[in-house]
């Protein structure tokens, strides 16, 4: 079996100010990660301040906003080799100039906003496969996403879900993503909108699937498609549905209430890492060189 040379990093938002899909409402903050040094992580793991890190807002409501936020907060870490891609349209995913730029870069970083743009504008197009070509050829290739950036990397993607209504059945929209990494589901946001229950949701209807929630300014680095190591000043839920016994899920109707028997919960922080085919946590990151 051959494993991704690149790495992929995932964060689970606060930093990202686009719109807010549960409320209708658009956010206009400033980004504030890198006062935690998420994304400093991503330049060091790209190989230094001087690599070509294109931005994507794809994702955002507020493109030109979101992206001149990032030229400032990657300023201030000197990082000046940035490049900003408004791609809006599927057509414009296809144009040669943008090609071209995602062959040149050293990776890619996906804003928030709306992760079903990102699937339904970069799903099978060239620069889709050319990122996960890379991905899986290039050691030091970085793909990073952020909130609705990071649940696209995953094959099975959240797309909908309101947190209040998630523990009805039905209630969780479930499409597939740009799936950079298989048999995980991501969500963003986790402990501040409550997204326990949608995320668990999606694990039951999937359980080959392991569950990913991101806290705010939290994230995760996953090397080799596996092992995963925590970054941030948050937590990480695992959801693991391997050992489920008993999940009312294909029984009962539409928007009524979920069951689910023996579902395996892991809480990690920053220094903890986990590998994901294993299904194993572990205490120090250091363990993962060793595994």
């Amino acid at each position: 079996m051959t494993f991704p040379k690149g790495k992929l990093i995932s964060i689970g938002g606060a930093e990202d100010k686009g719109t807010d899909l549960e409320t209708g409402f658009v956010q206009r903050n400033r980004l504030n990660f890198f006062e935690l040094g998420i994304l400093k992580r991503i330049v060091n793991e790209l190989g230094g301040p001087e690599k070509r890190i294109e931005v994507i807002t794809t994702a955002s409501s507020i493109p030109e906003e979101v992206g001149e936020n990032y030229l400032s907060a990657f300023g201030k870490i000197g990082c000046t080799n940035i490049g900003i891609m408004h791609i809006k349209k599927r057509e414009e995913a296809l144009l040669p100039e943008y090609v071209e730029r995602i062959k040149q870069c050293d990776g890619v970083m996906f804003s928030g906003g709306d992760q079903l743009r990102l699937s339904s504008i970069f799903g099978g197009t060239e620069i889709y496969q050319i990122l996960h070509d890379r991905l899986q050829d290039e050691e030091g290739f970085v793909i990073a996403g952020t909130s609705a950036g990071a649940m696209a990397m995953s094959n099975t993607m959240i797309y909908m879900g309101k947190s209040d209504l998630a523990h009805l059945k039905g209630e969780v929209k479930i499409t597939t993503g740009l799936a950079f990494i298989g048999n995980v589901i991501i969500d963003s946001h986790f402990d501040k909108r409550g997204r326990f229950n949608r995320l668990a949701q999606a694990v039951a209807s999937n359980p080959q699937c392991i569950g990913i929630g991101l806290g705010e300014d939290t994230g995760v680095i996953i090397t080799r498609g596996n092992a995963l190591e925590v970054v941030g000043s948050g937590a990480v839920v695992i959801v693991d549905g391997r050992d489920i016994l008993h999940s009312n899920i294909t029984d009962v109707s539409i928007g009524e209430p979920i069951a689910v028997e023996n579902l395996r919960v892991n809480i990690l922080v920053r220094g903890n890492g986990y590998l994901l085919k294993e299904r194993k946590f572990l205490a120090q990151v250091a363990e993962l060189a060793n595994s």
